[in-house]
Order: structure tokens, then C-alpha cells, then sequence
């Protein structure tokens, strides 16, 4: 993952001038004003996942609207939309059956669709008005990994470059974020150093009958991913949850050593999500935090940290992702599961 970075951002990044350009949404704008009022995103599993945390993004950086639906259920819940929809399937192998169904159906309601996809010539970019391609390469294990990560890229280089053409962010607030975007092979190299740990952390949850993990905010969407991703591949029931939703039902889940795996970065719901943590704690839950570099007082209220580098909010849910699949690897190679071909799972979803 720390490699593909490049890939993505290769015509599409000015280092020198600090800016985003992605001549793939040309067609989407008149001048400077988007052919768009509001943004639709569909997709499944963790592609999904992408979507969500998408949203908080696009929303905050060009304040457009925006909506996600599980593909699946797109069309049978009668979408209202017109000419001024963008649709926004994505599908790392833009041949996912339900994400099909629900783009052809866009395009009979006459919406402008961009694909976010990562192979080229797949049946979804084929029908999409224009493609953005993640440029990860091809991925082997069924499990989604890099594939995730580089969409997330995406999502964020397509709010920036949005707001570019809108002004709804300044130039060197855009300069600002683009600086740090190119930071990120050096930020996911620090995370990659703590592997050891992160095995170590593993090996002590791959037997627990349940995980559960938590956060808030952009980091709510990446908690629902690590789940997926235990439960993927080393057979681990395991829940995402919103951490502020846990006193409304969930937290009946937490026992005596119960692992609960906490997104909790240095931000703005650190305090709440701090709150959280403590709740859990009190009840029994042995706690594990994704935690910001440089946050020490953390340390005394879980029992395991697992570090990522302090970075803006938009760049968190991109780090937090790794570590979060390293734990899902570790155990499931502890348990002696099979990483690449988890059972009765395929890679590409062709059927409805």
C-alpha cells in the first residue's frame, strides 16, 4: 500500500504548485459550476465503507449533499433522482452485480454516473459517463485491503479538486491538504514499523468470541471496515458500531475481556470518544486504541495503543485502515485460517 500511492496521484497531484487537477470530472462542470446539485454514492461491502467515510468528506470540503446506499437496496426503495444527480458507483473490480443494477438504473432516470473504479474497461466504467481509476494494481486476496485505501484517496483528491473549481476551500488551504496527501507513503511506512505489536495485539484477540470496534465521525465507516475485515477472513464474529450509539444497545454486548478495538485520534471527538473508551473499560472490555502520535495520556486508560501519525481529519481514516487490517491478517494467520480465499466468499460479486 505504502507503494500505490504514487500510482494514484501521477498526473493528478502538483507537488510544485500544490494542486489537485482531475481532467476525468471536466465533463461534470460548466465553466466553474458543477452540472450537479447533489451526490449519490452506491456500493457494497467495503467499497461501501468507502463511500461513508467519502461522504464526510465531500460534504465538509464542497458543502454538496451527499447520499449512500448499499447498492442492493438502490432500487427498491424508488431513489428520487433527476439530471442534477451525480451518481457515484464504486467497485474495485466494476463487475459487482448489484452496483450494475443500480447504475443502469441511474442512467435511465438520465443522472450523469462517475465510476470510482480500479480496473480498466470493467463493465461499470464502460457505462459511466466518466471514470476516475484508483490505480491499485491488482489485488489478489479476496479481501479488499489496498483497494479500500485507494479509494478513499480518491474520494478525498475528488472533494479537493471540487472545491478547487468551486472556491468553497482557498488555495492554500488546498495547498495544505495536497502537501499532506503526498506525506502519506512516509506516514503508512511508520504505521507498517509497529507490525510486531499489531501481531502481537492479534494473536491476543484471534481467540475471542466477539470484537467489537468503535469510532466517530469520518472514523465510524473505517470501524465498520475492521469488523468486516475480522470477520472476513479469521472467522471472528465482530461488530462496527458508531461510539456514541454503544448506550443504545450495543454496550449490553461488553463483558469480562471482551476486545474493543477504539479509533480514537487527536481530534475533535477525541474527548467524547475518550468517554467511550472509559465506559467500556469499566464494564470489563479489554480496550485497544488506534491513537494519535504523541498522545500519552491515552496510555492510561487502555490496555494496548496502536500508533498513527498525527494528520489532518481527512487523512486519519486512511491510516486508521491500516493497522485494522493488519489485525484481521495476524489473526487469521494465528488461527490458521486462509487469508487470500476466506470460505464461501468470492472476490467479484456477479450475482445479484
Amino acid at each position: 500500500q505504502r507503494d500505490m500511492f504514487q500510482d494514484i496521484f501521477a498526473g493528478r497531484v502538483s507537488k510544485e504548485r500544490g494542486a489537485i487537477e482531475l481532467k476525468e470530472i471536466d465533463a461534470l462542470f460548466d465553466g466553474g459550476k458543477p452540472k450537479f446539485d447533489r451526490i449519490a454514492i452506491v456500493a457494497c461491502g467495503t467499497s461501501l465503507h468507502a463511500a461513508m467515510v467519502g461522504r464526510y468528506v465531500i460534504e465538509s470540503l464542497t458543502k454538496i449533499p451527499v447520499a449512500v446506499d448499499y447498492a442492493s437496496e438502490f432500487r427498491y426503495r424508488d431513489p428520487i433522482l433527476d439530471s442534477r444527480t451525480l451518481i457515484v458507483p464504486i467497485s474495485q473490480s466494476g463487475e459487482t452485480a448489484d452496483t450494475l443494477a443500480a447504475e443502469k438504473l441511474a442512467k435511465e432516470r438520465g443522472c450523469t454516473v462517475m465510476a470510482i473504479c480500479n480496473v480498466l474497461g470493467s463493465s461499470i466504467t464502460r457505462a459511466a459517463d466518466t471514470t476516475i481509476y484508483t490505480y491499485a494494481g491488482p489485488e489478489i486476496g479476496v479481501a479488499s485491503t489496498k483497494a479500500f485505501t485507494a479509494q478513499l484517496v480518491a474520494l478525498v483528491l475528488f472533494a479537493l479538486d471540487i472545491s478547487r473549481r468551486t472556491g468553497s476551500l482557498g488555495a492554500e488551504q488546498i495547498k495544505s491538504m495536497v502537501e499532506e496527501m503526498l506525506k502519506l507513503p512516509r506516514f503508512v511506512a511508520d504505521v507498517l514499523e509497529q507490525s510486531d505489536h499489531i501481531k502481537d495485539i492479534a494473536e491476543m484477540i484471534a481467540g475471542a468470541e466477539n470484537v467489537l470496534f468503535i469510532g466517530r465521525r469520518h472514523n465510524f465507516p473505517v470501524a465498520l471496515e475492521g469488523a468486516l475485515k475480522l470477520k472476513e477472513i479469521s472467522y471472528v464474529h465482530s461488530e462496527g458500531f458508531a461510539a456514541g450509539e454503544l448506550k443504545h444497545g450495543p454496550i449490553a454486548l461488553i463483558d469480562s475481556g471482551v476486545p474493543v478495538v477504539a479509533i480514537i485520534p487527536k481530534d475533535e471527538s477525541y474527548e467524547k470518544m475518550l468517554s467511550n473508551v472509559e465506559e467500556v473499560k469499566a464494564r470489563g472490555a479489554f480496550t485497544i486504541a488506534i491513537a494519535s502520535e504523541g498522545d500519552e495520556a491515552i496510555n492510561f486508560t487502555v490496555n494496548e495503543v496502536i500508533r498513527i501519525p498525527a494528520a489532518s481529519e481527512f487523512i486519519i481514516p486512511i491510516l486508521a485502515s491500516i493497522p485494522l487490517q493488519l489485525i484481521a491478517y495476524f489473526a487469521a494467520d494465528h488461527k490458521g485460517t486462509d487469508v487470500d480465499q476466506p470460505r464461501n466468499l468470492a472476490k467479484s460479486v456477479t450475482v445479484e
